[in-house]
């Protein structure tokens, strides 16, 4: 628990209904909190699929034998199940973004709290880090990085500044990205504004919008008919798509009307909004932005 003190447990984990010889994947393993949750609701003859491609949370594995942990990004879901022999399922879980293991531990980038070389990579061996954003992209890129995933509305500075800056010397680490950008720390709203341009970077470094589409679309493949989908999202981009893909099976538009007005949808939602209460925010406070959906597949 100390690796990631997993947020929503039993809520998530609830609205997975889960049956006891039943097949699930828990596509964000982490510290493993929810998985296990899961596993103790299982009986003998149930499986566990988990997901995780930070090779940090493979130390974290489960000892059972109806427990599989899989070294990829959930983007591949379908192609790793298919792997083991599975088509079908019959719930998915997903707690999207940066685990605390990720956030405390400094050299990994992901917190503005400490000095670190610029990285932010959730797969250690990928190849785009923060570094190479910051001091490579074009600056319309980092305009467009800028508004669309920190829905900053000085998104233009902010590039024109990166680039003038690596103009003279590369950014390097996360002192001298902060420095160049001190000029845009609006007093008292400092951590916020930061918080947002790191989560731009990250999100870009990591393709974490199109994972969650891909992914998205997947488990409506995998998923078996009254499969569950247990989703919790920290931030709006997420949430937005997360809620969209459940209501109409797109991200963008409306679906089509057959001819006596009827649409045809994947899922149709269990419950309302989900969020933490005051007692779990106050325990751990990085549950406090958590929004879990639940939805079941149609």
């Amino acid at each position: 628990m100390e690796y990631h003190n997993p947020v929503l447990l039993k809520e998530t984990v609830d609205g997975l209904a889960i049956k006891p010889d039943g097949v699930y994947v828990d596509v964000t393993f982490g510290g493993g909190g929810h998985s296990r949750e899961i596993l103790k609701r299982l009986g003998a003859n149930g499986k566990l699929y988990a997901f995780d491609q930070d090779k940090d949370a493979l130390l974290n594995a489960i000892d059972d034998d109806r427990f599989v942990l899989i070294n990829e990004n959930f983007r591949f879901i379908k192609r790793f199940l298919r792997f083991y022999g599975v088509k079908k399922v019959d719930g998915v879980l997903g707690d999207f973004g940066v685990s605390s293991h990720q956030f405390d531990v400094a050299e990994r980038g992901f917190s503005t709290r400490f000095e670190a070389d610029l990285d932010m990579r959730m797969n250690q061996d990928g190849e785009l880090s923060a570094y190479h954003v910051v001091n490579e992209y074009d600056e319309s890129d980092l305009r467009k990085m800028f508004l669309q995933y920190g829905e900053l509305r000085n998104a233009p500075k902010l590039a024109r500044a990166i680039v003038n800056s690596r103009n003279d010397r590369p950014i390097k680490t996360s002192a001298e990205l902060k420095e160049v950008l001190k000029p845009f720390m609006v007093r008292h709203k400092e951590h916020k504004i930061l918080a947002q341009i790191y989560q731009a970077i990250r999100i870009e470094v990591n393709q974490e919008i199109e994972v969650l589409k891909e992914f998205l679309i997947q488990t409506e493949e995998v998923l078996d008919k009254g499969g569950r989908i247990s989703l919790i999202s920290y931030h709006s981009l997420e949430d937005r798509l997360v809620k969209r893909y459940i209501r109409s099976g797109l991200f963008e538009g409306e679906p089509e009307k057959d001819l006596y007005g009827n649409v045809s949808v994947p899922f149709r939602k269990v419950g309302g909004l989900i969020v933490p209460n005051e007692e779990e925010i106050k325990i751990n406070n990085r549950a406090r932005s958590a929004k879990l959906r639940i939805a079941e597949k149609i």
